[in-house]
């Protein structure tokens, strides 16, 4: 029987899953290995929101099927965390949709507003979902640069004048993952003109808010005026919280678009688990000490592992927001590739990393790290790179 089915032909092999895989291996032989490869927090969320989590769920009515969009406690605390961080008024019942986890909520949106053969701008490198949640759905991607310069607007000219069917959909990501890079409030108003001159709509993922360094927080889109007119905003607990397991995450903004997620959410889930949502709510509601202390906790790590790469001879950009840094691959090893280099970091030094062309072709000669372990162990990953790099002939001095 052939089992090829129509879907899983337009999903090439996951290449991260490759680097995952050999990881996993890795650990199973006793290896110790340096995980910076995947954006896995780890610290858990705030004892409050635990202890909101097991109070609900001794409740015995708390166990049945929740409501698709999110309650409504949870969405009204959604919309007072969007007055208080960003100026922007949102209506908890038709401007707020809850989702499980920013992935899940612009997979569902791709599958409601997209059809086969639609065209969709997404940035290249960018997050897979932000493109293979709509070639899920049947579309074609036009890739556009992740950087915010001149080369990204004459892109989407480009893209506007010579695609054909013209392109329906923006996809942005900034904080950008995987390459960190930010934008200001005069981009997005720019980008909102654009969009309702070429009737576009933008879908705005806002993952990491929350992780801004040097005191410059980011902004939203939806801070445009108008801009609820066109776009839609996508916010994760994940990692503001340290709660990304617990799966929740958000959608925001113009009506008609929320109202086409909460439709198909109706269709294909009955929304996270009522416990959960009751914690989302004592997390947004509560003490917000905690992130704080998780951006003051990241940006530690960001300096640390700059300044100790750098002494193992491997100059590392210093990501300005988001846990990620996105990494030059040393010069000297440039042609290998990042795929290889990033098997070759974790069989030699025992550092996993993401291979940046998993994130698109445009993702090639760079790989993705995450600060996702504490100090010490940040200064032992450099230990060992720089081990590896003297066993391939890297210069490492003068650093």
């Amino acid at each position: 029987m052939d089992q090829q089915f129509y879907r899983m032909k337009r999903l090439p092999p996951y290449v991260i899953a490759e680097v995952n895989a050999m990881r996993a291996a890795a650990r199973a032989e006793g290896r110790d290995i340096i995980d910076l490869g995947m954006g896995n927090p780890d610290q858990p969320p705030p004892q409050h929101v635990i202890d909101k989590l097991c109070e609900v769920a001794q409740n015995p009515d708390a166990h049945g099927y929740s409501q698709s969009k999110g309650i409504p406690g949870l969405r009204k605390a959604q919309a007072n965390y969007y007055e208080r961080r960003f100026g922007v008024e949102l209506d908890p019942d038709n401007e707020v949709v809850v989702t499980l986890g920013s992935k899940e909520g612009l997979a569902s949106l791709a599958t409601a507003i997209t059809a086969p053969g639609d065209t969709i701008l997404a940035p290249n490198p960018s997050y897979p979902i932000h493109t293979f949640g709509f070639i899920i759905a049947g579309a074609s991607i036009r890739s556009v640069p992740t950087t915010p310069d001149e080369k990204y607007w004459e892109a989407l000219e480009a893209a506007m004048n010579f695609t054909v069917p013209r392109p329906t959909i923006l996809v942005v990501n900034f904080p950008s993952n995987p390459t960190a890079e930010v934008v200001d409030l005069d981009f997005y108003k720019k980008l909102v003109d654009w969009a309702k001159f070429h009737k576009v709509w933008i879908l705005s993922d806002l993952a990491y808010s929350e992780l801004y360094y040097d005191g410059k927080p980011t902004p939203s889109i939806l801070q445009v005026p108008g801009a609820k007119d066109v776009a839609v905003e996508f916010t994760s607990l994940s990692k503001t919280f340290g709660m990304a397991g617990w799966r929740i995450g958000f959608a925001v903004g113009n009506q008609t678009l929320i109202s086409a997620l909460a439709r198909v959410k109706s269709y294909i889930d009955y929304g996270a688990f009522t416990p959960i949502q009751a914690a989302a709510c004592a997390a947004l509601n509560g003490p917000q000490d905690f992130v704080e202390k998780n951006r003051e906790m990241y940006h530690k790590r960001r300096d640390v592992m700059v300044e100790a790469f750098g002494r193992a001879g491997w100059e590392i950009p210093a990501p300005p927001a988001s846990m990620f840094a996105w990494a030059p691959l040393p010069p000297a090893l440039k042609d290998m590739g990042s795929l290889e280099f990033s098997k070759q970091l974790l069989t030699k030094a025992e550092v996993a990393v993401a291979p940046g062309v998993g994130y698109g072709e445009d993702g090639e000669g760079y790989v993705r790290i995450a600060m996702v372990e504490n100090e010490q162990r940040l200064r032992q990953a450099a230990r060992n790179v720089k081990r590896y790099f003297q066993e391939m002939g890297v210069n490492t001095s003068g650093n």
